[in-house]
């Protein structure tokens, strides 16, 4: 990638795009094309049109989406398949309309079916139901993959999608009822050791596995992406198979995640679990050899991320207050 490219990218302002930012200007990339929701609402079609003609982006990353945690998916259902699909169906159209050659579309590891083997490959998918809690979200990110295939197959485009496992880190949503685990239980037990509370409770059985992965390891992954040639990326994917899978190889239940989070804010309190909680797939472990054989692996450790994602809250949790 030429360090003068024109860079767009979709949702600069959440979790992995702010992530992906830091990353690309870090690698002194000083061209890239930033917007708002208030200067450009992805879910119409004639403003993406009009943006990718004015601005004609040498590269597209689309990091842009409606996301949330169990409740949020559970009680949102329909916000969450309309919106997703139409921001992926608009940038992706409108970005070959203006002739983009080169497009990165984040999926999420939620496109697996609920019960595949782990760790789940890429050829997981469309193979089994997926996990009622999150289907709306699933299925639309599937239509991101199989969008992006589509105009490869047709028109000789270079769209790439990868699917990451669970994220969390800096600039991570810390709403008390719509977030994900990881700030979920950072700001519980926060608050649990500020007002002198007893017991904190978690959903569900703890029993349930999860990998994570720090936004930062995510946003060097996708520039990694990004900067493969087709022969090398065409090494490891398949025209009709063509996402990669990005994860640590390694994942842990929620009750060893809790426990590790008590220990990191250093609450002392007694934890319960709540089993009239959802809690989502059993497990959900990626397979990321194809990336790795590529030549990426994961950097930061659960302990170090933790650490860093709870000093950035304490610093920004004024902006969180219910």
């Amino acid at each position: 990638m030429d360090k003068q490219a024109k860079i767009y990218v979709a949702g600069h302002r959440g979790l992995v795009g702010a992530a992906i930012v830091r990353c690309l200007q870090a690698q002194g990339f000083e061209h890239l094309r930033l917007r708002t929701h208030a200067q450009l609402d992805l879910t119409r079609q004639a403003e993406v049109e009009a943006f990718m003609q004015q601005e004609q982006p040498d590269y597209v990353v689309l990091a842009a989406a409606k996301v949330g945690g169990i409740h949020a998916n559970n009680e949102y259902p329909a916000d969450f398949i309309y919106d997703n699909l139409l921001i992926e169906a608009n940038v992706i159209h409108a970005a070959f309309q203006a002739g983009v050659q080169n497009l990165l579309f984040l999926g999420s590891s939620c496109i697996y079916p609920k019960l595949a083997a782990q760790p789940m490959r890429e050829d997981a998918l469309l193979t089994g139901a997926l996990e009622p809690t999150n289907e709306p979200y699933a299925l639309a990110k599937i239509a991101g993959i199989k969008l992006c295939e589509s105009y490869n197959r047709q028109h000789g485009t270079q769209y790439r999608s990868v699917m990451p496992t669970n994220l969390y880190g800096t600039q991570d949503n810390f709403h008390p009822q719509n977030s994900h685990v990881i700030p979920a239980l950072l700001r519980r037990f926060h608050e649990a050791k500020v007002n002198q509370a007893e017991s904190v409770t978690v959903w569900g059985s703890g029993q349930v596995r999860r990998e994570f992965l720090h936004v930062d390891d995510m946003a060097a992954a996708c520039v990694f992406v990004m900067q493969l040639d087709a022969h090398t990326y065409a090494r490891e994917t398949q025209p009709m198979l063509s996402h990669l899978n990005v994860g640590v190889g390694t994942d842990v239940s929620i009750r060893e995640l809790a426990e590790k989070i008590q220990q990191v804010i250093g609450f002392t309190g007694q934890i319960f679990y709540d089993t009239s909680k959802p809690e989502g797939t059993p497990r959900k472990l990626l397979d990321a050899s194809r990336l790795q054989r590529l030549g990426w692996r994961a950097q930061i450790s659960l302990a170090q991320g933790l650490e860093d994602t709870y000093r950035w809250f304490v610093q920004h949790q004024d902006e969180y207050r219910a």
